[in-house]
């Protein structure tokens, strides 16, 4: 367990965005846990060794008992548990409102305890009232300015610096284009105008993964192009979808039937990539088909 996150905050501050980002970035993420099952989720997390490197819990004063139980059972966690950090997410007062105006929905103060408060003073009372668990905080994140975009780029910088931060997982997919697009693709490189092995005969049967075909595109100097090509573009444009913090890129490679020239293709910028530095895994959507 490399990263175990504990995310609280202001109501209406964006622990929600932050929550949906995490789980972008790779964390496996659990909302509105009562915090009295803190200690047994921590527990957890720490006995799944290498399967569960990131995690994130997000507790709030959802619970009405929330800022009574909290701060004990955090302080114990934390003297157990070195690397477990508190995230509080706040914003300034005439964001919240705007945001609870703009939403229309009441503010969890507005109510508790049997008192009526309107927004100004609910928003007020929390703020007070979360103030002693905002000072446990070890990263305080401050969304009154920030878009999802760099509400992103904010939190890989603060929680994980440059060297510790989770590679990108790259795949790498072949299809047909006869057969559809894969919906789950971020690119896709058609490579239609290649030389076809599909029209010669004793090729006709085999596939981009051997040899015999593999040996024909590479004697044409237009796929060779087309591969230098891609590779320029990959290596610009990959690095930079993993300095936004994505923890996913889907790469398509796309032929007429997804046997010949993208499955080619795909091995070869498969490899490339791996090269840059980043896990990828190679597929072959139509290859049987």
């Amino acid at each position: 367990m490399n990263h175990l996150l504990i995310i609280t905050g202001l109501s209406g501050s964006g622990k929600h965005s932050v929550f949906k980002v995490l789980e972008d970035m790779g964390y496996f993420c659990v909302d509105n846990l009562p915090v009295k099952l803190l200690p047994t989720f921590v527990d957890l997390c720490q006995r799944s060794g290498e399967t569960l490197e990131h995690a994130a819990v997000v507790v709030d004063v959802r619970e009405p008992s929330f800022t009574e139980t909290f701060p004990e059972i955090f302080r114990a966690l934390k003297n157990q548990y070195s690397h477990l950090q508190l995230v509080f997410v706040e914003a300034s007062d005439a964001v919240l409102t705007r945001r609870f105006s703009e939403t229309r929905r009441p503010h969890p103060m507005s109510s508790r305890s049997g008192k009526k408060r309107n927004l100004q003073e609910a928003i007020g009372s929390e703020r007070a009232l979360l103030d002693p668990i905002r000072e446990l905080a070890s990263v305080v994140v401050d969304t009154s300015a920030q878009t999802v975009h760099t509400l992103r780029q904010l939190l890989v910088d603060v929680l994980h610096p440059e060297g510790e931060r989770p590679k990108m997982q790259v795949t790498v997919m072949s299809f047909g284009f006869k057969h559809g697009l894969p919906t789950e693709s971020d690119l896709i490189f058609d490579v239609r105008f290649l030389v076809n092995p599909y029209f010669v005969p004793e090729l006709r049967e085999q596939t981009g993964k051997q040899k015999p075909v593999v040996d024909f595109l590479k004697q044409n100097e237009e796929v060779l192009e087309t591969q230098k090509r891609f590779e320029d573009l990959l290596g610009f444009v990959v690095p930079r979808y993993a300095r936004e913090g994505r923890s996913y890129l889907t790469l398509c490679v796309g032929c007429t039937g997804g046997k010949h020239r993208s499955v080619m293709m795909a091995e070869v910028l498969g490899k490339y990539i791996k090269k840059l530095g980043f896990p990828v895994r190679v597929k072959h959507r139509d290859i049987e088909k």
